[in-house]
């Protein structure tokens, strides 16, 4: 009787690769659904972008100081919603459709338009008039896809990780080249 020996077979779970120039979002949750800080920071460093880096300076940073009004952002279009009612209702029909709409052209991205976040810190662009600031804050959220939105009404209130499972310790690891405070 011979006997055979089965082999072992490695399972390694492989994470989902993202598309090339991925919106925040999508990084995010990748990288929150890493169970390692080791591979938490090594997403990071693969889909390394300044726009990723500018949201977690604006969030992380406490010498960055946001010159919007803190919580939920107002919005007084036909039905009275607010920016946040609208980015919900928005996601659970992305949720039902099992379809997160990253690739919807409809949309822009965080990656597109984070050079414009200056206007809404301290020292930045400081000549704009609150309401004038506030304007331009709700019209960005309104043409951004609904979960960078959200992650720019996070950012601005400096609560990413309320949602996202990244710490500052964590971009630190993976970033070694954003220098922390002196920014306002």
């Amino acid at each position: 009787m011979t006997m055979t020996r089965k082999k072992k077979t490695s399972s390694t779970t492989t994470m989902a690769t993202l598309p090339p120039n991925p919106m925040v979002f999508e990084v995010l949750n990748l990288v929150s659904k890493a169970r390692s800080k080791a591979k938490k920071v090594e997403l990071l460093k693969q889909y390394e972008h300044a726009s990723l880096k500018t949201v977690f300076i604006w969030n992380f940073d406490d010498t960055v100081i946001s010159m919007l009004p803190p919580g939920e952002v107002p919005y007084f279009g036909e039905d009275n919603e607010s920016i946040s009612d609208r980015i919900d209702t928005a996601v659970k029909q992305m949720n039902d459709s099992n379809s997160l709409g990253a690739t919807d052209t409809k949309f822009t991205s965080i990656r597109t338009e984070y050079t414009k976040f200056y206007n809404f810190i301290k020292g930045g662009n400081d000549a704009l008039s609150s309401l004038r600031r506030e304007s331009i804050f709700i019209q960005l959220l309104e043409g951004l896809h609904p979960l960078e939105a959200e992650i720019l009404c996070l950012i601005k209130d400096h609560n990413l990780q309320s949602k996202y499972k990244i710490t500052k310790e964590l971009v630190s690891d993976a970033y070694s080249d954003i220098k922390w405070g002196g920014r306002s």
